[in-house]
């Protein structure tokens, strides 16, 4: 007879855990989902230093009219062609900073730049532009077979090339792409970074992302999807 209720006693306490554990299952999914909800916002922020301090102005207004804009370039990419603020008009593009011979960070930031361009690659709204920071040795032949080797698809994603200056001052006062806040940088500078940027049709920046960082990579993709819903 003990036994019996020895028994008993162990079965309700097993179904007591059992009841007690599938509640915190459903407890946590629900609270993640609360997460999710309440993560989004209606539009992505825009950017126009390099503090990458975030100004929530509503897209398509008058302030986001006068707003910081990338401005014109004349570049060179792989297949030797120009590259200039038409080639992106009404596209949404990544831009990033890179050189062939970078033994680094390089390889990881195209090999992050390749995943997002698949993710696109059947999209016309969305193009890619890779700066070369050495462009007196990344020739077009040099860019050419970089492109060849690292799945790149010409006229969706341009390696550049071209005037020194140019790149650098588009880097540095135009993208603000180095994060050395209070660091004087002059032109005889090497410029380096790992940040990939956002860039809306209008020419605004709207997201900066690390290069090198899966998890930067998954929210560049989500914001790119949630950039094209501004129409």
């Amino acid at each position: 007879m003990k036994l019996l209720l020895e028994r008993k006693n162990y079965r309700f306490l097993f179904l007591f855990l059992v009841v007690i554990t599938t509640g915190c299952k459903k407890e946590i999914k629900k609270e993640n989902t609360k997460v999710v909800e309440t993560s989004r916002v209606a539009y992505l922020p825009y950017y126009n230093d390099e503090s990458f301090t975030a100004h929530w102005i509503t897209p398509n207004s008058k302030e986001a009219a006068a707003f910081h804009k990338i401005p014109d370039f004349n570049l060179t990419n792989q297949l030797g062609e120009n590259v200039t603020h038409k080639t992106f008009e009404d596209k949404i593009y990544v831009t990033d900073f890179f050189f062939v011979s970078c033994p680094g960070i390089c390889p990881k930031m195209t090999k992050n730049m390749f995943k997002v361009q698949e993710e696109f690659k059947n999209d016309s709204d969305i193009s890619f532009l890779s700066h070369s920071v050495t462009p007196s040795i990344d020739s077009v032949s040099v860019l050419k077979t970089y492109a060849k080797n690292n799945g790149v698809i010409d006229h969706k994603w341009h390696l550049v090339t071209g005037d020194r200056d140019e790149i650098y001052n588009l880097a540095r006062d135009q993208y603000f792409v180095e994060n050395d806040l209070g660091v004087p940088k002059d032109i005889n500078d090497f410029l380096h970074t790992e940040n990939f940027l956002l860039i809306d049709k209008k020419k605004h920046i709207r997201g900066i992302y690390n290069g090198l960082n899966r998890a930067s990579i998954a929210q560049l993709i989500t914001d790119i999807k949630a950039l094209k819903k501004e129409g």
